[in-house]
């Protein structure tokens, strides 16, 4: 994950929880993508290294074990770089150029970000898993055009020097689709998140804030439930069943108005963040903490990174 800042909700139910139940099946590699990072930040590095620590932090509170699993950060170990350099020799341009969010990215952010090390990024990306030899890497539907990508490199690789890289498979997980508050895409970039260590007080008036019904002009309109991103939330932050069907009953009935659903709603988020925003701000109170668990996990992917690409070095001849 790229450290871009705090998470908000849309991680804390989407990759987050898969990334917890994982490490009960496999041996689990979590990275601190900066280098990743500095494809399209590349000038406006100063807050980086903050971000990850941040970053960091919140997938501890929300049950990332750094005893069970490795968590590093991904320029501590050179060997992510070196072998991305060997890998971008037999990886031909077309491969790259055909990534669906190559150009859609470019298109968005510019030419600005249509750098080598923009293009190359599935190149790196190929790095980071198979220097693992990773056999499993948890992905939603619409990255399967990457994950394929980094199947093939490897694929090509063997062709050419010998089996080396296992071909990583996908682990296709489900996540809710979490709306942000204007009802866009929850985006830092959009301004419409809420972050995992928001304060109660600014959990209420963001939620107070929620985009809801658009038929719903007055009180005593009947309202649509299935239309609202409120209402979704309830759901998402697995109100009972009952309750559900209570506000569904009242929305349509008019019998409930949107400032009500609303306060439930903050009280219901509140509740699921204040013990995870508690752990948090224990580690972030202990000075040095979360560099101390980057290092300890810098030195256990270092020690699997360092053979895996000596073995490629020989491979290949170098």
């Amino acid at each position: 994950m790229r450290p871009t800042g705090r998470l908000h909700l849309g991680h804390l139910l989407g990759a987050l929880p898969n990334w917890v139940r994982l490490q009960d099946e496999y041996e689990c590699f979590y990275c601190v993508a900066d280098l990743h990072a500095l494809t399209t930040r590349f000038d406006n590095v100063e807050s980086m290294q903050r971000d990850g620590i941040e970053m960091v932090a919140d997938w501890i509170a929300a049950g990332i074990d750094p005893e069970r699993s490795v968590v590093f950060r991904q320029s501590d170990v050179k060997e992510h770089s070196e072998l991305a350099l060997l890998l971008g020799m037999l990886v031909p341009i077309s491969w790259l150029t055909r990534v669906p969010s190559y150009k859609e990215l470019v298109g968005e952010l510019g030419d600005r970000i249509a750098t080598y090390g923009f293009l190359g990024y599935p190149v790196l990306q190929t790095a980071d898993i198979i220097l693992y030899k990773a056999s499993r890497v948890p992905v939603g539907e619409d990255q399967l055009s990457h994950l394929e990508l980094a199947r093939e490199i490897p694929r090509r690789f063997n062709g050419l020097y010998g089996e080396v890289f296992p071909e990583p498979q996908a682990i296709l997980t489900e996540t809710p689709r979490l709306a942000g508050l204007d009802g866009r895409k929850m985006s830092k970039s959009y301004g419409n998140t809420i972050d995992i260590a928001e304060d109660p007080e600014s959990v209420r008036k963001k939620v107070m804030s929620m985009f809801t019904d658009p038929a719903r002009q007055r009180l005593k309109d009947p309202g649509h439930p299935d239309r609202c991103n409120v209402f979704a939330y309830h759901g998402f932050f697995e109100a009972p069943r009952e309750e559900l069907d209570e506000i569904d009953t009242a929305c349509r009935r008019a019998a409930i108005g949107c400032t009500d659903c609303k306060q439930r709603l903050a009280a219901r988020i509140e509740a699921r963040l204040a013990p995870i925003r508690e752990r948090r701000q224990q580690l972030l109170d202990e000075p040095g903490r979360i560099e101390e668990i980057l290092a300890a996990g810098r030195g256990k992917a270092q020690e699997v990174a360092k053979t895996v690409l000596e073995e490629a070095c020989r491979a290949i001849g170098i």
